[in-house]
C-alpha cells in the first residue's frame, strides 16, 4: 500500500463505492480531503467480500479509511478531528433548525408582499411572516406526532392534565396559520391562536422562570435539542401578538 509522504499532501482513501450502496460518509471525507488541499488516492470497495477483508487486513471496523503521511487517521469523523473540526451530533443543544425555520419564512414572506403589493416591507410582509412561521413550525410538530406529543408533554400545563391537547396543538397552529395567511375565518383563528399562546406561554414561563427546569423545546417537533425557554415563549408571545393585532386591525387602519 502506497501512502502519502506528507510533502505533496497525498492522502489515501478507502470507501465502500458498490453498485447498490456508495457510503454517504466517503463521499464526505473524500470532499473534506480535497476542500484541505489533498490529492486523494480514493480506493473503491466494490463488494461485501471485499470490504470485509480490508477491515479484517487492517483491524478496523468500519469504513471509509483515510491514511495521511502513511498515518491511518480513520474515518469521517477522525477525519474532522484531525483537522480540528467537529461535527455537531443530533443530541446537542443547537438552535439550527429555529434559524433556519425563521429565516425560510422571513424571506418566503418578503417575496409573497413583493409579489401581492409591489413592496418587501410592509405590514402585510410581518403578517406573513408570523402566519407563515405558525405553519412551518406546525409542519414540524406533524413530522412525528407522537414524539412531539411526548415532549410537550414535559412541560404543557393543559396537556398534562388533558392529553389530547397534545395532539390538536399542530393542527390547531396549522390551521390558524393557514386562515391568518389568507385573512379568512377570523372568528376560528383569533381566538385559536390567542389560547394555544397563551396557554404556551404561562406554560414555559412557569418550567423555564419559575421551576427552573432544564427541558427541550417541543417547537420544532420531537426530534430536535432546541433548549426550552426563550424561542419557545416567543413563539407563543407572536402568536399572541399577532391575535391581538388583527383584533384591533380593523380599528387602526
Amino acid at each position: 500500500m502506497t501512502m502519502g509522504d506528507g510533502t505533496d499532501k497525498t492522502a489515501e482513501l478507502h470507501r465502500m463505492m458498490m453498485d447498490d450502496h456508495t457510503c454517504p460518509y466517503g463521499i464526505k471525507a473524500k470532499w473534506l480531503l480535497e476542500r484541505e488541499g489533498y490529492a486523494v488516492e480514493d480506493h473503491h470497495l466494490t463488494s461485501r467480500e471485499e470490504t470485509d477483508a480490508f477491515k479484517g487486513r487492517h483491524g478496523v471496523e468500519t469504513t471509509p479509511q483515510a491514511w495521511i503521511a502513511g498515518k491511518r487517521i480513520g474515518g469521517y469523523t477522525d477525519l474532522l478531528a484531525h483537522f480540528g473540526k467537529t461535527m455537531q451530533h443530533s443530541r446537542e443543544t443547537s438552535y439550527q433548525p429555529v434559524i433556519a425555520l425563521f429565516s425560510i419564512t422571513f424571506l418566503m414572506a418578503l417575496g409573497a408582499a413583493w409579489i401581492a403589493t409591489g413592496r418587501a416591507i410592509s405590514i402585510l410582509t410581518i403578517e406573513w411572516f408570523v402566519s407563515f412561521s405558525m405553519c412551518g413550525l406546525a409542519y414540524l410538530k406533524l413530522r412525528d406526532l407522537e414524539s412531539f406529543s411526548t415532549m410537550f408533554l414535559n412541560y404543557d400545563l393543559l396537556a398534562r392534565r388533558w392529553v389530547p391537547y397534545a395532539y390538536i396543538y399542530p393542527f390547531a397552529e396549522g390551521i390558524a396559520g393557514v386562515l391568518m395567511t389568507a385573512h379568512v375565518l377570523d372568528w376560528i383563528s383569533i381566538p385559536v391562536a390567542l389560547f394555544i399562546g397563551t396557554v404556551g406561554t404561562a406554560s414555559v414561563f412557569k418550567a423555564v422562570y419559575i421551576d427552573r427546569r432544564d427541558l427541550k423545546c417541543a417547537c420544532v417537533g420531537g426530534d430536535t435539542s432546541v433548549p426550552l425557554g426563550f424561542v419557545s415563549l416567543t413563539e407563543n408571545l407572536i402568536m399572541i401578538a399577532m391575535a391581538v393585532w388583527m383584533l384591533a386591525k380593523p380599528a387602526l387602519l
